[in-house]
């Protein structure tokens, strides 16, 4: 942590890699993203399917497809 920085929640922006640290989350509304556009371009992402959670299609059974 560097000198004089008070302990908090640190991270890394899942969009751009930022470091993202702030003290609470009340204090940082989109943590752990480092802004607003950070974390509605990754909310596109799911809305356009570019991220998707492994698994069988809905109604599938397993081991069809």
């Amino acid at each position: 942590m560097p000198a004089g920085e008070k302990p908090g929640l640190v991270s890394k922006c899942p969009t751009c890699g930022k470091r993202v640290a702030t003290e609470s989350l009340a204090a940082h509304p989109h943590f752990p993203f480092c802004s607003r556009r950070c974390r509605l371009a990754d909310l596109d992402r799911w809305f356009t399917e570019d991220y998707v959670v492994p698994g069988d299609a809905p109604g599938e059974e397993p081991g069809e497809g």
